[in-house]
């Protein structure tokens, strides 16, 4: 495998910004990349000489669009406009967003439609190398025009001002460039807007995000097979044959998972004949009917998602024939549409776990196991809490579940005036994933607790892989104890793909 991440404007995938992201790949230009910059840097340049009326090049911008630049202030125009639109607040973006921001602004550069000059991208790539990332407020993009603020407190850093992070710590953006070996950079025409205009704050976001899913949809799979184990569920409701008769694509997916998940199980041996029992409950029986058309919803947003992150969305954009046209590609409706999406499909998971919790301990429903999962009821309250915490984050993802993309307030005068909250989608979704993690993890702690009680019988193969997992991270709950380490140590490793790499052995 190539340990390297070649940035060409055109093939950048979601395991490449995850790899940039998360894993610290290095990252280079190609070759071709640099000749299209260099011949769309040309169209401006001319522009420029001829002092043809350009939006973005020789005129202000938004509402300011009218106004005509001098060509002696347009070095003055690209500055201004990065510190005047650097007024994001809030919380910052991760280390790992940040850098997929980077990775997403050098690419969009790289395709060769800005007209900017290779040594945007190529400090961009620099800082990546290097180690280096600025601090990014969450808030204060509406997704049109592009992540504006946001992108704007990532240029101050390129042209040398405000701050910038290295592991050793923070410090002046110039001066922590030049440690590196890095220089900042003198904007010329145009090149002010090229960094701030773009979809790539939201979209960074959105990239990690839908790697995410797809970790929560496996592992959702694992932990509701653990469960079913634990209360002496049944499989027949994964027959291939009820699936096939309704014809969903991604609830086939999951009953075929959910049978491999489950075969060669003593557990299920243990009570295949004189059980009462006709039907589990919902969260047990309905799980390809619910798991499955979130799976559908991650292809629809994968599909979104891994289109923009090699698209232009500049403005105006620059063409080989040397044609600017300005147009909208800035406007960021498809990826906060992609976010709203899955913030609603994983909240389905995390509805679907919770309930699985209650009834892992509640004494009513868990078919024999000890209330609350503790064989010192009473005195010990067991899993009790875990189940109220497992609650609280379903709730609030129920709220965070309400669309951004519909809504819209008008921006720079009215300009502006039909925008799509994309990094609102962004940063909401960013919290279902977490939450949903960690209900995910308390779920998991709760079956491998209940598998524990059906010993010495033996759950399927893959459920005791699981089982096995939890184990290593979490020793089984014999008195009360704080949950809380545990639960953090198990949504970490959800993260990490620990249970995913189980799901994907039997795929």
């Amino acid at each position: 495998m190539n340990d390297t991440v070649i940035l060409d404007g055109r093939s950048l995938t979601l395991a490449d910004v995850e790899a940039v992201a998360r894993d610290n790949r290095r990252v280079s230009l190609s070759d071709g990349a640099r000749a299209r910059m260099l011949r769309a840097h040309a169209h401006v340049d001319r522009i420029v000489r001829n002092r043809d009326v350009v939006y973005g090049v020789t005129t202000g911008f938004g509402k300011l669009s009218d106004v005509a630049i001098p060509p002696e202030r347009l070095a003055e125009l690209q500055v201004n406009l990065v510190r005047s639109h650097a007024s994001g607040v809030g919380p910052l973006l991760s280390h790992e967003a940040t850098r997929a921001m980077m990775l997403l602004r050098a690419n969009v550069i790289a395709k060769g439609f800005s007209g900017a000059r290779p040594e945007l991208p190529e400090l961009l790539v620099g800082m990546l190398n290097a180690g280096l990332w600025p601090p990014i407020p969450e808030q204060g993009s509406v997704g049109a025009s592009g992540d504006l603020a946001p992108l704007a407190h990532l240029a101050l850093a390129l042209i040398g001002e405000g701050v910038l992070n290295d592991a050793s710590g923070s410090g002046d953006a110039a001066t922590v460039l030049r440690a590196h070996r890095l220089e900042p950079v003198t904007l010329g025409p145009k090149e002010g807007i090229t960094l701030i205009n773009g979809t790539q704050a939201h979209t960074a976001i959105a990239a990690l995000a839908v790697c995410d899913a797809r970790r929560l949809w496996h592992t959702a799979h694992i932990a509701g097979a653990a469960s079913l184990e634990a209360l002496l569920g049944t499989p027949v409701a994964f027959d291939a044959r009820i699936h096939e008769a309704r014809g969903q694509a991604g609830q086939q997916q999951s009953a075929a998972l959910l049978r491999e998940l489950l075969a060669d199980s003593e557990i299920r041996e243990s009570h295949r004949h004189g059980d009462p029992r006709v039907q589990d409950a919902y969260s047990l029986r309905c799980m390809p009917q619910v798991h499955g058309p979130v799976a559908d919803a991650i292809d629809f947003a994968e599909s979104l998602i891994a289109r923009e992150l090699n698209a232009a969305t500049d403005n105006p954009l620059v063409f080989e024939n040397g044609e600017l046209l300005s147009g909208g590609n800035f406007h960021g409706q498809a990826v906060a549409l992609a976010l709203d999406v899955l913030a609603i499909v994983l909240t389905n998971l995390a509805t679907m776990a919770e309930r699985r919790i209650d009834r892992l301990v509640h004494p009513d429903l868990n078919q024999g196991l000890p209330p609350f999962l503790t064989q010192d009821a009473g005195v010990c309250s067991g899993f009790m809490m875990a189940q109220v915490t497992a609650a609280a984050l379903a709730s609030e993802c129920k709220v965070l579940a309400h669309p951004a993309s519909v809504d819209t307030i008008p921006t720079d005068g009215s300009k502006e005036d039909v925008v799509p909250m994309a990094m609102g989608a962004a940063w909401k979704l960013g919290r279902v994933v977490r939450n949903v993690q960690h209900v995910l993890a308390i779920e998991l702690m709760c079956a491998a607790q209940g598998v524990d009680y059906r010993r010495p019988l033996r759950a399927a193969r893959r459920v005791e892989d699981a089982c096995a997992i939890v184990r290593e991270l979490v020793p089984p709950l014999e008195a009360d104890r704080v949950l809380a380490p545990d639960i953090a140590s198990l949504a970490a490793a959800i993260a990490a793909g620990r249970f995913t790499e189980i799901a994907m052995a039997v795929a």
